[in-house]
């Protein structure tokens, strides 16, 4: 296999944005998926309404401001932005730790959602054209082991210190943006100076060409989100497994991604996107209901690692896919506008899933995000790959 792609991703400016971004995974995701809430209801004594409101701002802004970002970095350098960002982010870690009324842990969330936008939209705009699938499935893979990573360390941290995991995470936040210092200071996306409501007109009229896939691109994002609130308690009332069985499961599922991220990368780039898309969210979404059935353990695990599989295949693929509809000159406003597109199915699914889980059960809400995955899948079945840009020179 040759490496020549991932050798010329890691050259020496971009290794730097590549240190930040895990980074920044790693606060984000400690922070999203265990410390806002044990810190915030154990130290500062919130109740959990509180902490579901921090969490939803934290999603709110960090979707949002895709968009502005976009546009920012297509008219200033990127160490402007980047160190903007995540002097915000900085701001509103420390603003957590000290919050002693629920609208302060709420804005210190919703700052500290700054923090992933640039430099994640940075690094895709440094991707080049020829090797886009390996190449994103390298920044995927550094995304989800800093998601992984951050809130398994967290969790160590705060069973032996609460106070402990909050310095950890303020520590790690301020490295993050003294590093953003190194950035270069010169203008590293390469833009043409057209107005931006002629940028607006492009985007637009890419938008209309690839309206059909639109509503898949919140519907990919509302059935994952769905899933957030519900699986601790769905792996210990329908599984019947304990929180360390649970925790294996994601580490298998997680494992799997990631190994797989780059290898389905390459071969997206060589056989073109569709397949993978196909096969992916139909193999996610028939795991997903096979996991209702309530399988034994290891039989679990084993559905685990095909859903980090389907999940290795999907991403890359797609991302490469939507890589073709950025206007040339208007990388990061173009990535803004898909980003924030995607990110709504992310606001939205995680409170459907609660609702439904409330009223139904969380059997029912795997299951329905299960059908959602395999209608996705059966419409890119019959969706023209061969007419869209992306699939062209690949082959659909």
């Amino acid at each position: 296999m040759k490496l020549a792609p991932i050798k010329e991703l890691l050259r020496s400016d971009m290794l730097l944005y590549i240190v930040i971004l895990f980074l920044v995974e790693f606060v984000r995701g400690a922070a999203l998926i265990s410390f806002l809430s044990i810190y915030g209801t154990k130290h500062l004594g919130l109740d959990l309404d509180v902490i579901g409101a921090a969490i939803t701002a934290s999603f709110v802004t960090d979707t949002a401001v895709k968009l502005a970002m976009g546009y920012l970095l297509d008219r200033f350098s990127i160490r402007s932005v980047v160190n903007t960002s995540l002097l915000l982010s900085f701001a509103g870690m420390l603003l957590i730790g000290f919050a002693g009324v629920p609208w302060l842990f709420i804005t210190g969330a919703g700052l500290l959602g700054f923090g992933l936008s640039p430099i994640w939209i940075v690094c895709l705009t440094r991707i080049r054209e020829e090797s886009r699938g390996t190449q994103m499935g390298m920044l995927y893979t550094i995304w989800l082991v800093g998601l992984g990573a951050g809130p398994v360390a967290t969790n160590f941290v705060l069973d032996w210190s609460l106070g402990t995991a909050f310095w950890m995470l303020a520590a790690i936040s301020l490295g993050c943006w003294l590093l953003s210092f190194l950035l270069s200071g010169n203008q590293q996306v390469h833009i043409d100076r057209v107005p931006f409501r002629t940028q607006l007109s492009i985007l637009g009229s890419r938008l209309r060409e690839m309206k059909v896939l639109l509503p898949g691109m919140v519907l990919q994002t509302l059935g994952a989100g769905m899933l957030l609130p519900i699986l601790p308690t769905f792996a210990s009332n329908s599984l019947g497994i304990t929180t360390s069985h649970y925790s294996a499961l994601l580490t298998t599922g997680g494992a799997f991604t990631v190994l797989g991220l780059i290898p389905m990368g390459r071969l997206a780039d060589r056989f073109g996107k569709k397949w993978f898309l196909v096969t992916g969210f139909l193999v996610f979404g028939v795991v997903l209901y096979l996991l209702t059935l309530k399988p034994p353990y290891g039989l679990a695990l084993i559905w685990a690692l095909v859903l980090g599989v389907s999940y290795a295949a999907v991403l890359p693929a797609w991302n490469a896919l939507l890589a073709a509809y950025v206007p040339p000159g208007q990388q990061g406003l173009g990535w803004g506008v898909f980003s924030t597109v995607e990110g709504l199915g992310g606001v939205i699914g995680p409170y459907v899933g609660g609702v439904l889980a409330t009223q139904l059960s969380e059997a029912w809400v795997v299951g329905i995000a299960g059908a959602l995955f395999i209608s996705i899948s059966l419409f890119y079945v019959f969706f023209p790959f061969h007419s869209l840009r992306g699939e062209r020179q690949a082959g659909a």
